[in-house]
């Protein structure tokens, strides 16, 4: 036996090699598997065609390379053709190959043919069914293969959990002989993915060994099941004990900062990757931004956004939803163009956000052409999300009959959030005979829907209709159907406060109510009237002010006024939308209180400041003029130039100045603090 043709299987191009030849080989086949770790295969391939002597080993290196490109099928083949004396590990990257660039068939005629399979072979053909949901074909190629190891059974484990097959993926745990932390960390993974927190707490306690991997699948289930303070607190524990984060870890973590609207624990994860090799990560930076979008620093997340260096679709969209979230439309808009521009094709998401820009300043012809637009010009299928943006669009500016034509123009059936979307503008519009027809529709998709018989309850007290909305609330109990508590919350020195309204268990209620009794008479005095149409209970008029002094934001508000020092804004979060006399009462505060006050709700971020809303919503006053009155050209242009307030604030300020003088001062104190309707013989003010 030749010395090429001994165990270490080379293949000869030149003369019998020496020992300096071998060192060579083994120094050029370190070289081509750096490469490839790298990513270049090209300059692998360099190194690989200029080697006189090749073993086994460097012929399976280059098909590795090939493996990892998609797309690269044809020459893996051509190569794996040419090796003189293919091993098992050749033939187990040509599996992988296969099940990476054709179909499963294709692949499971290769492995029948494999003339020698090892353990690999069978894990790497089970898992290929199992990532590709075929656990049939996998459990039956798991229950034949000679000799399993812990990766056979943790593939089929994973593979039944990440199918949503727990009941089978228990079954198997509880009898393998061999569990490796990635069955643990799966099952882990399955119990929370079907709310079973307490059984996935059980097993992380009972795990031998824990990995990165576990810690990550602990926090983002804690997160996903509305457990964020839970999944903080892990976060916490697990840097402490020096398991150092991931993205994945960041992510996870800065998702729960934004669900409980914790800032200041967001901003020292932010820290936390300053001073970690993540600084330069794009996922990292991107969860970043996103975190303090939805937590309120909008110039934060900007700041960032600029700072990162590689950007990809993600870290756009997150940027542009953020500026949408708040309100900014023409910002978001006009980074939408900039993406275009510098090239990045926009992704379903992206058209979300850009939608949202839209509904958001009230850009609703607009909104209509990127609508089109997204289909025509950037082969974006239109979605779920996508019509409800546009319903919701429509449904704002009043134009219903418009947002019914299109629901029923979908080429597939409506989603819950449609109709819901639909019932709420109804409610804005007290069209009653719409939002019937919403709530019905939404109640046939989900007939637990409890948004379906409150929302309509409310469109019926605003008719005054106290019979219906007395039988919508039989008919919800009746059916079992549980509205949700509406509740605000503030972080004040690291303190999460929640309220809820008519709250009656805070510690300091007192001086709350208290502060917002000398709010109510400071804002009588500016010219505030409660709008008792959001007191959506059949009591008399003063109990109904009652009520509506003590909603949830103007408490949590309030508790923030004597607790967060001036200067500093004050951040309010509510896990519904803000009632329309919240709104406008928040305007008033934050002129007479002269503060900044950020209120996020279910939809968007609100900024008060000096008696304006970023929401852009239409402005009114307490008086009704005539059509040719300029007062009412006035109000008229104001309400063009909703979307631009401070474009428009030289041109608002001009137009006062040719007014009547002894009106100017009545005018500026009150100007853009709420909206404006039409009334049947002019325009209407009223505050």
């Amino acid at each position: 036996m030749t010395q090429e043709t001994k165990t270490s299987h080379f293949s000869k191009q030149s003369t019998p090699f020496t020992q300096p030849d071998l060192s060579h080989v083994i120094y050029s086949n370190k070289i081509i598997t750096n490469y490839i770790r790298a990513g270049d295969l090209d300059s692998a391939l360099k190194v690989f065609e200029n080697m006189t002597i090749r073993t086994t080993v460097t012929w399976n290196s280059i098909l590795a390379g090939y493996s990892k490109k998609p797309g690269k099928m044809k020459e893996a083949c051509e190569l794996f053709d040419r090796i003189p004396e293919p091993d098992t590990v050749s033939y187990n990257i040509m599996l992988a190959c296969y099940l990476q660039n054709t179909d499963l068939d294709t692949a499971r005629v290769f492995f029948d043919k494999m003339p020698v399979k090892d353990t690999a072979s069978w894990n790497t053909m089970i898992s290929g069914f199992a990532q590709n949901r075929k656990m049939g074909e996998a459990r039956k190629l798991f229950l034949v293969m000679p000799m399993k190891n812990s990766v056979s059974w943790s593939a089929v484990i994973s593979g039944y959990v990440e199918c949503g097959d727990l009941d089978s993926a228990v079954e198997l745990f509880e009898v393998a002989p061999e569990k490796s932390v990635v069955a643990w960390t799966a099952m882990i993974t399955g119990y929370m993915k079907f709310g079973k927190i307490g059984l996935a707490e059980k097993l992380f306690q009972e795990m031998p060994v824990k990995n990165l991997v576990t810690w990550n699948a602990m926090v983002a289930g804690y997160v996903e099941n509305d457990c964020s303070e839970d999944g903080l607190k892990l976060f916490r524990k697990m840097v402490g004990v020096g398991i150092r984060p991931n993205p994945s870890s960041l992510s996870s973590a800065l998702l729960g900062c934004s669900n409980l609207s914790a800032l200041h624990l967001g901003k020292q994860i932010h820290q936390l990757v300053l001073k970690s090799p993540l600084y330069h990560d794009t996922t990292a930076g991107t969860s970043l931004i996103s975190m303090y979008c939805k937590c309120g620093g909008l110039e934060d997340a900007m700041r960032l956004f600029h700072e990162i260096p590689k950007k990809d679709v993600v870290t756009w969209n997150a940027m542009i939803s953020g500026y949408a979230q708040h309100g900014a439309g023409e910002r978001a808009l006009h980074l939408f163009n900039k993406m275009r521009d510098e090239g990045m094709k926009p992704d379903w998401i992206t058209f979300v956000a850009v939608l949202l820009a839209c509904n958001h300043a009230g850009l609703v012809d607009l909104g209509l052409q990127y609508f089109d637009s997204m289909v025509r010009d950037y082969g974006v299928e239109a979605k779920p999300d996508h019509y409800t943006c546009m319903v919701d669009l429509l449904g704002r500016a009043g134009r219903l009959v418009q947002a019914v034509d299109l629901i029923k123009k979908m080429t597939f059936k409506p989603h819950a959030a449609i109709f819901g979307t639909l019932l709420g503008a109804c409610r804005i519009h007290k069209n009653l005979e719409l939002a019937e027809y919403a709530a019905k529709s939404l109640l046939d998709i989900d007939s637990a829907s409890a948004a379906a018989y409150v929302q309509l309850a409310n469109v019926y007290a605003a008719k005054s209709r106290w019979d219906h909305v007395a039988r919508i609330r039989r008919l919800m109990k009746e059916n079992n159907v549980v509205k949700m508590p509406g509740y605000s919350w503030i972080e004040v020195k690291n303190v999460v406060h929640e309220f809820r309204s008519g709250d009656r268990v805070h510690p300091e209620l007192a001086f709350i109510h208290e502060k917002l009794k000398e709010l109510e008479k400071k804002m009588k005095l500016a010219g505030y009237v409660p709008d008792l149409e959001f007191a959506l209970h059949d009591v008399g008029e003063e109990q109904k002010e009652q009520l509506l002094l003590w909603h949830s934001e103007k408490l949590a508000i309030a508790f923030g006024l004597i607790k967060v020092p001036s200067g500093n804004p004050i951040r309010v979060f509510k896990n519904l939308r803000v009632c329309g006399d919240c709104h406008r009462a928040i305007k008033y505060i934050s002129a007479i209180e002269r503060r900044e006050i950020i209120v996020r709700d279910t939809t968007r971020f609100h900024h008060f400041k000096d008696g304006v809303c970023t929401c852009g919503d239409y402005w009114k006053f307490i008086y009704i003029w005539p059509k040719t009155s300029p007062y009412t050209k006035l109000i008229v242009f104001l309400r063009e130039s909703q979307a631009h307030p401070h474009r428009g604030a030289g041109v608002i300020l001009e137009w006062i100045g040719k007014l009547h003088m002894g009106f100017v001062g009545h005018v500026v104190s009150f100007m853009l603090i709420v909206p404006l309707r039409q009334a049947s013989n002019g325009v209407e003010m009223y505050s």
